[in-house]
C-alpha cells in the first residue's frame, strides 16, 4: 500500500484522514436539520408576495402541485444516491447516466441555482431588517449577513450543523403559533373551501406560481450534495431526502393556508417582497410580528450557511473531477478540511444580490433546479432500466413510472416560468454547452501531445 492509499479517510476504522477528503459526521437527524435549514420552513413568507400575485390568490393550490412534483423527483433522487453516494448531486448522475458532457452541463446549470441561492437568503435578510430599521441602508445588513456566514462555513460543517438545528427548531416553533392562531380566527371549513375554490382559475398563473415555489424545496437536493461527510450514506441520505421532503411539504402548505386565512384578498398586499410582514400583522400582537421577523431572518441565516456549505461542495467536486480549475476549486484546506476558496467564491458572487430584485432572483434560481431536476428524472431511467436492465412489474414502477412522472411535472412547472428567467437560464445553459466544448477540446489536446511524446 502505498503513502496516500494509506492516509486515506476511513469513516469506519479510525484511520488518518486525508487532506483531499470531507469528514464523515453527519447522521440522518443531522441531515434532515441541514435540508429544512435550506428550505427554510418560513420560506413561504419570502414568495407570498410574489406567488399570491401570479396565482391570484391561490398559493395553497401552487404549494400542493409543487410539492407532488418534487415529492416524485425526491424518490429519484433517493435511489440514485444509494448507487452513487458521492459529492456531486446533479452533476454526478446526469455524467453517470448520460456521459461526461451531459454531467458538466447539468452540472453548469444547477450552479445557476446553488450559486444564487445564498444570494437571495442575504436578500431577504437586508429587507426584512430594513423594515424593522428603516435607518439602515439593507445593502449593510447584506454584507454583515455575507461576512458572518462565510466565517461559519469556513470553519466547517459541524458549526452548520449545530446552527441549523437551533434554527429550524425556532422557525418550527413560530409554524406551530402562527399556524395556531390563524385556524382560530376561521369560520371553519368554509374559509378552507374558499381558498382552494377552482372555478374560474387561470391554471398558467397557477403553474407559473408553482414553478417560482419550488425553490422552496431544494432542501432535499443539498442534502444529496453531503454524501461524503454522511455516515452509512446509502442509508441515511435516502431517508433524509424523503423526510425532508414530506416535512417540508406539510409545513408549506400549512403556512400558505394559515397566510391566506390572516390575508384572504391578493390585493391587499402593499409590498410583495416584505408580504410576510403584512400576512402576520392582522393577527393583532406586535409580540408576533416581532417574533415573525426574528426566526424569519434566523431561519434565512440558517439557509445561507446551509445552502452556501452545498454549492462549495458542487465546486470542490466539480474542482477535483477537472471540470473547474483543480488547482483552485478541488482543493481543501489542511487545518478545517472545507472547500476555503470556494466558499469564499460565493460569498464574492453573492453581493451580486444588490442589484436586482426579489421576484427574478427566485425565478431564475428555479430555472436551474427544475433542469436538474428533471435530467435526474431521467437519469433513474437511464441508468436502471437502460443500463443495468432492471425488469419485472416492480422495477418498471419504480425505476420507469415514478421517474417518468416526475419529469413531465418538472418539464411543466420549468415551461411555467416568466419569460425573462427563461432568456436568461437558456444563455446560461448555452455558456455551459460552450464551455463543456472547450474542456473536452482541451483535453483532447493534451492526449494528442501526451502520445505524440
Amino acid at each position: 500500500m502505498n503513502t496516500a492509499d494509506s492516509n486515506r479517510t476511513d469513516a469506519y476504522n479510525g484511520e488518518r484522514p486525508s487532506t483531499r477528503e470531507l469528514k464523515r459526521i453527519l447522521k440522518t437527524p443531522g441531515l434532515v436539520a441541514f435540508g429544512l435549514a435550506y428550505l427554510v420552513p418560513l420560506t413561504v413568507f419570502t414568495t407570498f408576495g410574489v406567488a399570491s400575485r401570479l396565482t391570484e390568490g391561490h398559493v395553497p393550490t401552487a404549494y400542493v402541485i409543487t410539492t407532488m412534483a418534487m415529492l416524485f423527483t425526491a424518490l429519484s433522487y433517493a435511489m440514485l444516491v444509494r448507487e452513487l453516494p458521492s459529492a456531486g448531486s446533479a452533476f454526478e448522475y446526469a455524467k453517470q447516466a448520460f456521459g461526461y458532457r451531459i454531467g458538466v452541463v447539468t452540472g453548469w446549470t444547477l450552479l445557476l441555482d446553488y450559486m444564487l441561492l445564498p444570494a437571495i437568503n442575504y436578500l431577504v435578510i437586508g429587507i426584512y431588517l430594513h423594515v424593522q430599521f428603516p435607518h439602515i441602508p439593507a445593502p449593510l445588513f447584506v454584507l454583515t449577513a455575507i461576512a458572518l456566514v462565510t466565517i461559519a462555513n469556513i470553519v466547517g460543517i459541524g458549526t452548520v450543523r449545530n446552527v441549523s438545528l437551533v434554527l429550524v427548531a425556532a422557525q418550527l416553533a413560530f409554524a406551530v403559533i402562527f399556524v395556531a392562531l390563524a385556524f382560530a380566527r376561521t369560520d371553519g371549513v368554509g374559509s378552507l373551501l374558499t381558498i382552494f375554490y377552482v372555478k374560474g382559475m387561470d391554471w398558467r398563473g397557477v403553474f407559473s406560481g408553482a414553478a417560482v415555489l419550488c425553490l422552496s424545496f431544494l432542501g432535499f437536493d443539498a442534502i444529496s450534495t453531503l454524501s461524503e461527510e454522511a455516515r452509512d450514506p446509502r442509508e441515511s441520505i435516502p431517508k433524509a431526502i424523503l423526510m425532508t421532503t414530506v416535512i417540508g411539504g406539510f409545513i408549506f402548505m400549512a403556512l400558505s393556508v394559515a397566510s391566506s386565512l390572516t390575508l384572504p384578498r391578493w390585493t391587499d398586499i402593499r409590498v410583495s417582497d416584505s408580504a410576510g410582514v403584512e400576512v402576520v400583522a392582522p393577527l393583532g400582537s406586535p409580540f408576533l410580528v416581532v417574533l415573525f421577523l426574528s426566526t424569519y431572518i434566523g431561519g434565512a441565516a440558517a439557509s445561507a450557511v446551509a445552502s452556501q456549505a452545498s454549492v462549495s461542495r458542487i465546486l470542490y467536486a466539480m474542482g477535483r473531477d477537472r471540470v473547474l480549475p483543480e488547482a483552485i476549486f478541488g482543493v481543501l484546506s489542511e487545518r478545517f478540511r472545507t472547500p476555503v476558496f470556494s466558499i469564499v467564491f460565493v460569498a464574492a458572487l453573492s453581493c451580486a444580490v444588490l442589484l436586482t430584485t426579489l421576484d427574478t432572483l427566485a425565478s431564475i434560481i428555479s430555472f436551474g433546479a427544475l433542469f436538474a431536476f428533471s435530467i435526474v428524472n431521467l437519469s433513474v431511467i437511464k441508468i436502471f432500466l437502460v443500463d443495468r436492465r432492471h425488469r419485472g412489474f416492480c422495477a418498471t414502477l419504480g425505476y420507469g413510472v415514478s421517474p417518468a412522472v416526475a419529469f413531465m411535472m418538472t418539464s411543466w412547472l420549468w415551461l411555467s416560468l416568466s419569460t425573462t428567467s427563461l432568456i436568461i437560464g437558456l444563455i446560461w445553459l448555452t455558456a455551459g454547452s460552450l464551455y463543456t466544448l472547450l474542456l473536452q477540446r482541451r483535453g483532447q489536446t493534451a492526449t494528442r501531445e501526451c502520445q505524440r511524446s
